[in-house]
């Protein structure tokens, strides 16, 4: 994760150790030749030392001191001062539910923690016609200062909102996106220029939007970065057209896709976990693991937003995005380096080496109506914004395959639902059974009772817990299954940061790591392209299951075929 911006100068020497590989990232721009004197002192360090001056966290400073560096020139001492730097963030989209809940709060609470550069500017974007204050009054109702209750909040709440701006255009307009960037200019006069626009729209204005940002509101100076939100297309062919049109504006690297999972905490924890303990890494592979499970849960429909559902369904959702990154994390073999495209390039061999998923292991379900408790729960095809007789599945459970040495025959399980009878996200690993175990008659015919598991829950209540067995006290040899249990809020008193604080920081920094690259979406599509069209050619009704309930009959003969039990049906 890239930590905040406190970065500390030093004049010593360049330790031997000192890591080369990391560098400014310039977007790959042609620089004008008036420029390079914007860089001051650490441009000459980097091309005197053939190094890039880090901030604490390793990564590159992001805030160009405004101190006066010396400088030699011809065996004379020269002083020149450096320009200070900035970052523009324009939402795009700004008026939409995304923006409103999780966007601006996220930068707020960024800025709270004094994460963001010292000049930053926020500004929205959207067709809705606002003037700043109406935007500054609208983004104040979802504004929290909930890390840590400091008295300052309402201070520190006016000095963000007096940092936000806006802008009404058309998003394939050239004309307003020009108009933007000399609103933006006006803001950045005489520093270095950045900007990171945030395309929180549909994708179907993706392309337009990129091509009139990219042509006429680029930073000339400074780097300029683009996340765009999920989903990448709907199969392989349309990924591959979308990335396509980007690239016919941007670089790979100026292109941030970003999966909000992958800045939660557990899973951001789970590489330090495996590497990082002597306990586990041994035990990561088919010898000791019998299966892994992957289990997403809502226990809500989509109350509304059945319209943008509909059209892709849960497992374009949440499967091929969201549940497969974290297998390809949780399977990846050791990287060489923490450095982003170390991580990255582990991920692809992992979604390179996995087999096509087939219609035969694969279950699909929508939720019908259901009354309980005198409540009546609406069926799926009851959401006006739903299409009368949509066979969209709201819900599925897949087997995945990993073709190499570590993983071979170990069946990866999905699952994933709406209207189900919780909430939640976790990875289950479950362990091979303890060869001729000694106490096998103590747990009867279901040595699957004496499973050892290792759990980590993403959401909500967030745990790591390794369930053993044990004596219950007494004087009979009675055994138990108990947890040993690391309970976050009991163990760290203080409030885990959004996902989306941690991705937007790293966007900021210029760190990877936890964006997706092009050829992992490739390599993502490809696995699961295939039985998505098979579904739809064959027009397969999904199986029906009761609002609110643990989901349809078919996913526990899915698990059962692989001699595996769910484990959050057990447990």
């Amino acid at each position: 994760m890239a930590g905040c911006l406190h970065c500390h100068h030093s004049g010593a020497s360049v330790p031997s150790s000192f890591n080369h590989s990391r560098t400014l990232s310039l977007e790959r721009r042609a620089w004008p030749a008036s420029t390079p004197h914007l860089l001051g002192g650490q441009e000459l360090i980097r091309r005197t030392w053939g190094f890039q001056m880090k901030s604490s966290n390793g990564h590159p400073l992001n805030v160009v001191s405004s101190q006066k560096e010396e400088q030699y020139t011809n065996g004379s001492k020269v002083e020149e001062e450096q320009v200070d730097s900035t970052v523009s963030i324009t939402v795009i989209g700004a008026s939409g539910d995304l923006a409103k809940k999780k966007i601006f709060p996220a930068l707020f609470a960024l800025f709270y923690e004094d994460c963001l550069p010292k000049h930053f500017t926020v500004y929205g974007y959207a067709r809705t016609q606002l003037t700043d204050e109406e935007l500054r009054n609208m983004i104040s109702k979802t504004l929290t200062c909930r890390i840590d209750k400091r008295e300052n909040c309402s201070n520190k709440m006016g000095q963000f909102l007096q940092r936000c701006f806006y802008h009404s255009g058309q998003y394939g307009s050239e004309k307003n996106f020009s108009e933007l960037d000399k609103k933006l200019k006006e803001k950045e006069v005489g520093k270095l220029a950045n900007r990171l626009f945030y395309l929180s729209i549909p994708p179907n204005i993706f392309v337009d939007v990129v091509r009139c940002a990219s042509r006429n509101a680029s930073s000339s100076t400074g780097w300029t970065r683009v996340i765009v939100e999920k989903p990448f297309g709907r199969d392989s062919q349309s990924s591959a057209e979308l990335t396509q049109s980007l690239k016919q504006h941007l670089t790979e690297d100026q292109i941030f896709r970003i999966d909000h999972y992958l800045g939660k905490e557990l899973v951001e924890n789970l590489s330090v976990l495996r590497f990082s303990n002597l306990v586990f890494e041994p035990l990561w592979s088919r010898t000791f693991i019998r299966n892994v499970q992957l289990i997403f849960s809502e226990d809500f429909g989509t109350e509304g937003r059945g319209g943008y559902f509909d059209n892709y369904g849960i497992i374009r959702d949440i499967m091929q995005n969201h549940l497969l990154q974290i297998l390809a994390l949780f399977a990846m073999e050791t990287p060489v380096s923490l450095d982003a495209e170390d991580i990255r390039n582990e991920k692809v061999k992992v979604l390179r080496s996995m087999r096509t998923l087939k219609l035969d292991d694969v279950v699909v379900g929508q939720y019908k109506g259901h009354t309980r408790g005198g409540k009546s729960y609406p069926a799926y095809i009851d959401d006006p914004t739903v299409p009368k007789g949509s066979l969209t599945p709201t819900f599925a459970a897949a087997a995945l395959f990993i073709d190499n040495a570590r993983w071979d025959g170990v069946p990866f399980l999905m699952k994933a639902g709406k209207a189900l009878h919780t909430r939640g996200a976790e990875i289950r690993v479950q362990f091979r059974h303890v060869p001729g175990n000694l106490y096998k008659r103590n747990f009867g015919t279901d040595l699957d009772k004496a499973t050892n598991e290792l759990v980590i829950r993403v959401q909500p209540d967030e745990a790591i817990y390794l369930k053993i067995n044990n004596k219950i006290p007494g004087l009979s040899m009675r055994l138990d299954s108990s947890n040993l249990n690391l309970l976050y809020a009991a163990r760290y008193h203080k409030e885990i940061p959004d996902a989306y604080e941690r991705l937007l920081l790293d966007a900021v920094e210029g760190e990877r790591r936890l964006f997706i690259r092009s050829d992992e979406l490739d390599a993502a599509w490809a696995i699961f392209t295939p039985v998505l069209k098979e579904l739809e050619n064959k027009i397969i009704a999904p199986e029906l299951y009761p609002y609110g309930s643990r989901g349809p009959v078919g996913a526990h003969y899915l698990a059962a075929k692989y001699n595996v039990r769910w484990g959050d049906l057990s447990s």
